[in-house]
């Protein structure tokens, strides 16, 4: 695949035919990274560009925030979910690129351009997306851990994308329109709407890209309790149902083989400590399991000690070992779930 690095500019604008490009922004009671992420985009627009938020029944100040930056806005009756939010901002949209940022991200400045370029040069692109950078926001070890994280696993990430990023990302209205759009009806509450959009995208026979310079800065502030909550509830059960309903094959981002075979390597190694008081035996397959998977993880740990340092990258193996754990024992239950959903239908049938 040709290189993304540099990108040339792309084509004039043609503003008297109306906006080439529509940035859509769901919001959801997030005034105060709204007014930020509105003032990136502000700096990031082109002359062919338009900026729509869609106000998902926010009880704060996001839809006066959003007016006074001087956006088009779209209040909803009630809250409906990011799916259908940007849905509806597709349907009052008027540019040929649809691109998608989230009410906490700040774009960098060259993101647009980058988006347009991208179309440009490569015809037969359906969507293309980004990552956050590796500056977040917010501070404290856990919002830090997550941010960085989702930097690096974009970062290492496949350019030949197998799906869709909606923190950062634009499609094509014609691509966007023929698949449906996000599927508001699953997902009625943030999930894994934007990455089941990618898989029936790729499944259509789209191409979809990883810009790794198309970056913007995260504001979300983490703990521990909202970490664990999102990555099972929001992410790690959705995304596992959707793999195993729909049969899906990927080695890519959080699905590749080296994460899969540590996730199993974590579970051997704390099923082994857990049993270790009983038969001492085991504690050295526990460190031989749990050292294999810093070996594996080598460069995420070291890109970790590079940006914070040695105690934070003690903390972050701590948090991300806990990732794998509750990770992997999600995707379990969930499969067997759907196991036996199918042995009842078929008992049925």
């Amino acid at each position: 695949m040709e290189d993304l690095q540099d990108l040339p500019s792309p084509r004039p604008a043609q503003t008297a035919a109306g906006p080439r490009i529509s940035i859509i922004v769901p919001a959801y009671n997030d005034a105060r990274n709204l007014r930020e992420c509105l003032a990136a985009l502000r700096v990031a627009a082109t002359p062919d560009s338009e900026i729509i938020v869609v106000d998902d029944a926010s009880t704060d100040e996001s839809a006066a925030v959003a007016e006074r930056a001087g956006t088009r806005v779209l209040r909803l009756p009630e809250n409906s979910g990011p799916a259908a939010g940007r849905n509806r901002g597709v349907g009052s949209a008027r540019g040929e690129v649809l691109f998608f940022v989230d009410s906490d991200v700040a774009v960098a400045p060259d993101a647009v351009r980058r988006v347009l370029a991208v179309f440009d040069r490569h015809p037969d692109v359906a969507a293309v997306f980004g990552s956050y950078d590796a500056s977040p926001n917010a501070p404290g070890v856990i919002s830090q851990y997550r941010n960085l994280l989702h930097h690096f696993v974009h970062q290492e990430g496949n350019p030949e994308a197998s799906t869709f990023w909606a923190g950062c990302g634009a499609i094509r209205r014609a691509a966007f329109t023929q698949v449906g759009g996000f599927d508001e009806g699953h997902f009625r509450r943030p999930a894994v709407e934007d990455i089941e959009l990618g898989y029936r995208l790729r499944q259509a026979g789209h191409r979809i890209l990883l810009d790794k310079r198309l970056q913007g800065t995260h504001f979300k502030t983490w703990t521990l309790r909202s970490l664990l909550i999102t990555d099972i509830k929001a992410r790690a059960v959705p995304w596992s149902r959707l793999i195993l309903e729909r049969r899906i094959s990927a080695n890519d981002l959080n699905l590749k083989t080296g994460q899969r075979v540590s996730a199993l390597l974590v579970l051997l190694g704390f099923a082994c400590l857990l049993l270790a008081p009983f038969r001492p035996v085991l504690l050295a397959p526990a460190a031989i399991a749990l050292l294999a998977v810093v070996g594996l993880n080598r460069a995420l740990y070291g890109f970790f000690l590079r940006r914070r340092g040695m105690w934070f990258t003690a903390a972050a193996i701590l948090l991300h070992l806990l990732y794998y754990v509750y990770s992997t024992l999600s995707y379990v239950s969930v499969w067997l779930a759907v196991q036996l959903e199918r042995r009842v239908r078929g008992t049925r049938s």
